[in-house]
């Protein structure tokens, strides 16, 4: 898993699964809690990573073209 901090008035931080091609973002708006967005190409988490402003590039690339709204990231309490 890839895992990147943005420097972003609407993102905190974004992992990415290649294998499953799994996009999960947290938002500055709720940071606690991860929304998954499925079938996300590795050159689309590329270009989050590089771009200028990782909001503009979510809203222009990312936030209507993969799954129907957020889906909530399920993540299992490790003990």
């Amino acid at each position: 898993m890839e895992e990147t901090r943005f420097v972003s008035s609407a993102l905190v931080k974004g992992t990415y699964e290649p294998a499953a091609q799994v996009l999960t973002l947290w938002f500055t708006s709720e940071p606690h809690q991860g929304y998954d967005f499925p079938g996300v190409p590795v050159q689309v988490w590329n270009g989050l990573c590089l771009a200028r402003s990782a909001g503009s590039y979510y809203n222009d690339h990312i936030r209507d073209q993969y799954g129907n709204g957020f889906q909530p990231a399920f993540r299992p309490r490790r003990r």
